[in-house]
């Protein structure tokens, strides 16, 4: 594997490669990061990940000194699994200048859910993916269907803005118990570690009762927020959306059988954890 950190040795190793696949992640690599490697490279030759942190989607109480780096366990695992090249830029290199040009996605759809309590996350999101895209020119990218939310960002931005890349949605992978694994599950005591799996039990409750045909949507949600409460946890918002937009669903869409998403975000003692489950009807 091939360890680059500027812009000019990425497209040089790259020139005259059609067909790349590319992963961006911040490192702290799990089995989930890894599991995006190997169905990207299904999807494309060479295979192209990326190591950064971005300062850009990080507020300014959030977690951005402390979030986990470990660049040579990192590498090990990417090599184990016949990534090419890691692009590996710091700061400088990515943002030479302050970096004054933004995208910013729509309100109705970057403002909801995650953008209502992390303000600004989905516009440094897409301007870091946009910046890596532009230096990678990829055929194709991997995203996680654990942040659904910015997975759909993602892939408007790239139809909205012509981009020759194809964006590839991985299922979540998760523990044993039923976590969906997460850099920041490292975060977790172990007293929290063993509750933390309440989440995902959680939503499986509120796609039970939705897909039994419970049409009280907000009575289930406020169900299942109550539930984390009564837990220990501090939920920012347990919601059931439609798939297609991130919209509540009307009582024409559950009489349609509209496809729809549970989605949530709470706070385990000092960390965030986020996830979704589609729900099948």
């Amino acid at each position: 594997m091939k360890i680059v950190r500027t812009i000019a040795e990425l497209r040089a190793q790259l020139r005259g490669q059609l067909r790349t696949a590319f992963v961006p992640t911040m490192g702290n690599l799990h089995e989930g990061h890894l599991s995006l490697m190997r169905l990207a490279a299904r999807h494309g030759d060479p295979v192209v990940a990326s190591i950064f942190v971005n300062r850009l989607q990080f507020a300014p109480h959030e977690d951005f000194d402390k979030y986990p780096r470990t660049f040579q366990e990192d590498c090990d695992k990417l090599e184990r699994e016949n990534v090419y090249v890691l692009f590996a830029p710091d700061e400088r290199e990515l943002y030479p200048e302050p970096q004054e040009f933004r995208v910013r996605p729509p309100a109705d759809l970057g403002d909801i859910l995650e953008g209502e309590f992390r303000p600004g996350f989905f516009s440094g999101v897409c301007t870091v993916v946009l910046k890596l895209f532009n230096c990678v020119g990829p055929m194709a990218a991997v995203f996680g269907r654990k942040d659904y939310q910015q997975l759909m960002i993602v892939r408007r931005m790239t139809q909205q803005f012509a981009l020759p890349c194809e964006i590839i949605a991985a299922p979540t992978i998760r523990e044993n118990d039923g976590l969906a694994m997460s850099s920041r599950n490292r975060y977790l005591t172990p007293t929290e570690r063993a509750e933390a799996p309440r989440l995902h039990r959680v939503l499986r409750e509120v796609e039970s009762r939705v897909a039994g045909g419970i049409a009280d949507i907000a009575t289930i949600e406020a169900d299942a927020t109550a539930a984390l409460v009564a837990a220990g946890w501090q939920p920012d918002y347990v919601a059931v959306r439609r798939r297609s937009d991130l919209k509540p669903p009307s009582a024409a869409d559950l009489t349609a059988a509209e496809p729809l998403v549970t989605l949530a975000a709470a706070r385990l003692g000092a960390t965030r954890l986020i996830d979704n489950l589609e729900i099948e009807r």
